[in-house]
């Protein structure tokens, strides 16, 4: 069957690199965001198009709407889950790393903040601050006022700002740290190891019960230095760094005899390292050896 003349079709594959944006993230997950997206899709497919005035906003809405549903079920996952939930790691295309903005809202550090966040606080920030959109079309999409929506987004940039960065760091800060804990871990270092890590640094790690992960975040640079260089020491076989950029930042492709063991991002702050993501969980390493096209408009 040929779509070529099906404007519903052109329409949906026109937004869709958005609508995958918007629904990664408000839920961290590719695979919940790529289900969100067929959800949309079978709804998009019921609508009268000719009578769709913004058709792109359209669709951002049915995207949050089917998102917001699956955030509530996915906090029972989440209840459940072995050790830290970490987001879903993806390989990004060049073009994310380029753009500051759209680099910034998909990193792991703010990722992580997000869930901290109140599903209705998540879908207003993630609309407000990285999409740019209007109170009323944001209203529209989750169900409030635009009165209530303007409070629960001043509500939740405080949250944010509280949390993240002072500062973003620039790409080269974020490889040269990379590169310098991975010599400090590989040429067993511990000096070097503590002189790029931050004394209140904190690891996260994802195994999700498949894998072994910490099972509590470590807080500390002796802790830490101390875990990374412990374990090195006990793994059977050769561990590999391969610089890679994930979610559009430097981050490290980890492999263990070749075979890929997990990914490692970093947050950084002056310099040094103040968070270390782990995520080790295979089924979250699904979307690290394809590019994932990402976008804001």
């Amino acid at each position: 069957m040929n779509h070529a003349a099906d404007p519903a079709t052109e329409s949906f594959l026109a937004h869709r690199n958005l609508l995958f944006t918007v629904a990664y993230e408000m839920l961290g997950s590719a695979a919940d965001a790529e289900d969100v997206l067929q959800e949309t899709w079978l709804r998009w497919t019921k609508v009268d198009v000719g009578q769709v005035r913004d058709q792109r906003a359209y669709l951002v809405r049915i995207t949050t709407r089917q998102a917001l549903n699956r955030l509530r079920t996915m906090k029972r996952r989440k209840e459940a889950y072995v050790g830290p939930w970490l987001p879903e790691p993806l390989l990004t295309t060049p073009d994310v790393a380029e753009d500051v903005e759209l680099a910034e809202s998909v990193s792991m550090g703010l990722m992580i903040v997000l869930e901290t966040l109140s599903p209705t606080e998540r879908a207003v920030f993630v609309l407000r601050e990285a999409f740019e959109l209007g109170y009323d079309e944001i209203a529209a999409a989750v169900g409030k006022s635009p009165a209530a929506v303007y409070q629960i987004a001043h509500r939740a940039r405080q949250h944010v700002d509280a949390r993240r960065p002072r500062q973003v760091a620039s790409p080269s800060e974020t490889r040269a740290a990379l590169g310098a804990f991975q010599h400090a871990v590989e040429t067993r270092d511990l000096q070097g190891l503590l002189d790029v890590l931050a004394p209140d640094v904190v690891l996260v790690g994802d195994g999700g019960g498949i894998k072994q992960a910490v099972l509590r975040p470590i807080t500390g640079a002796d802790k830490v230095a101390r875990l990374f260089l412990g374990n090195l020491g006990r793994v059977g076989g050769t561990l590999t760094g391969e610089p890679t950029v994930v979610n559009g930042n430097p981050a490290l492709l980890v492999r263990l005899d070749g075979e890929i063991d997990g990914v490692m991002a970093i947050r950084i702050e002056d310099a040094r390292i103040t968070g270390v993501y782990y995520v080790r969980n295979p089924e979250k390493l699904t979307h690290i050896e394809s590019e994932t096209p990402l976008t804001l408009r």
